[in-house]
């Protein structure tokens, strides 16, 4: 089974298991990411084809490493002009692993979800919901700062009026 998915602004064809290289995404090597932007599901029976998105389905993948791509030298010529500038670029971007293909995504996340929640139900929740109904005090509205004056500039140095330039000495003219 494979997918075509839509991320970083470019499609991909990924399969379960497969490597992707895709464009940086937030996340450090181990984190789980999804992509909910799948266009095709294909692999098992009819094709689902998305108008533009297939409803409800989801590519679940784990970030393998976060790097920069290969350096690309982007050079600018004028000619007869001797204007060149060379510059060099290297993409940031993020190996994926891709964990599970799910036809219709919102039973998987909800199920990861499910797991999740009860466990944090568990932990004293009840001080904290209290507190969080219980009405603040409002806080003395706090008066602007008074503006401070710009400081002043030194007074300029008072140069004395301007001497004139010195004459060059005439040169007597060479006798022939």
């Amino acid at each position: 089974m494979y997918a075509i998915i839509k991320t970083g602004g470019k499609q991909r064809r990924v399969a379960e298991g497969g490597l992707v290289t895709v464009e940086r995404l937030d996340g450090e090597p181990g984190d789980e990411v999804d992509f909910g932007e799948v266009l095709m599901l294909a692999g098992e029976g009819d094709p689902k084809i998305g108008a533009p998105l297939v409803e409800g389905a989801l590519v679940r993948g784990e970030i393998v490493e976060q790097r920069r791509g290969p350096k690309i030298t982007i050079i600018k010529n004028k000619r007869r002009n001797t204007y060149r500038r060379t510059k060099g670029h290297r993409q940031h971007e993020t190996v994926v692993r891709v964990t599970g293909l799910h036809a219709d995504g919102s039973k998987a996340g909800a199920a990861k979800k499910a797991e999740k929640k009860p466990e944090a139900e568990a932990s004293d929740d009840a001080p904290k919901a209290a507190a969080k109904k219980a009405p603040a005090k409002k806080a003395a509205a706090k008066k602007p700062a008074a503006k401070k004056a710009a400081a002043k500039k030194p007074a300029a140095k008072k140069s004395a009026a301007k001497k004139p330039a010195k004459k060059a000495a005439k040169k007597p003219a060479k006798k022939s």
